[in-house]
């Protein structure tokens, strides 16, 4: 009997890295005084949107990014999004966590990132980590080659995240479905781990995290030892 391929979804921020990336790539990206000029008319908004989470997270992350993002030629901006990541890898990332990346792509499984954080550095984090895929958020481009700040498509958080996975799984024509191992730290992962074979809670929270109700990376790493 033919054995089932393997697909490896990692969340990013707070999964392979310590917290998240955006604002500090907005900042690398356009500077600090932009990014705050932005930032504070939309302080309710952001506010909010940390708070409910769901589209109004959605809605006032892309209202910052018009503001911020809007004019700046992407070629630009993929250049600095190259020299930001790869430093915020190097002093952000989770050892243990990297590890488990680095083990499934030895044992030949798909591994795929699954991150709302924008497509333009997951795809630089594609090549660097020699993996399959990454799954961003998308940010359209208009005819000069300059950045709108708006979202192509939603952003890829939640819902989201499980659809454009199992839209890439589909593209990757598997003679048999696939085993879907999930990795992620909040609440906007719950739909990618719900929807796999075998998820796991990589976050830190432990019995206080979004996704509590899932088995543990470090536990699956370092087993409890039994009384």
């Amino acid at each position: 009997m033919e054995d089932s391929p393997v697909v490896a979804a990692f969340d990013l921020d707070g999964t392979l890295t310590e917290g998240g990336s955006v604002f500090h790539w907005l900042r690398f990206v356009a500077g600090d005084s932009t990014v705050a000029r932005a930032a504070l008319p939309l302080m309710g908004p952001l506010i909010v949107g940390a708070i409910r989470s769901g589209h109004w997270a959605d809605s006032a992350k892309e209202r910052l990014f018009r503001a911020v993002l809007a004019g700046r030629d992407v070629d630009e901006v993929t250049a600095a999004s190259r020299e930001f990541i790869l430093h915020h890898l190097s002093e952000e990332g989770r050892p243990q966590v990297l590890a488990r990346l680095n083990w499934h792509r030895e044992q030949g499984h798909d591994v795929v990132l699954v991150s709302a954080s924008p497509q333009i550095y997951v795809d630089i984090l594609v090549a660097e980590f020699k993996i399959t895929g990454g799954l961003g958020t998308r940010l359209a481009v208009d005819t000069r080659g300059k950045l709108t700040g708006s979202y192509l498509g939603k952003n890829c958080r939640g819902t989201e995240k499980m659809r454009r996975l199992n839209e890439w799984i589909s593209s990757r024509h598997y003679d048999i479905d696939p085993v879907i191992f999930a990795y992620g730290n909040s609440r906007g992962d719950r739909r990618l781990l719900a929807g796999a074979t075998h998820p796991f809670d990589a976050g830190k929270m432990g019995r206080w995290g979004a996704l509590r109700a899932y088995p543990r990376l470090s536990e699956e790493i370092h087993p409890r030892r039994e009384d």
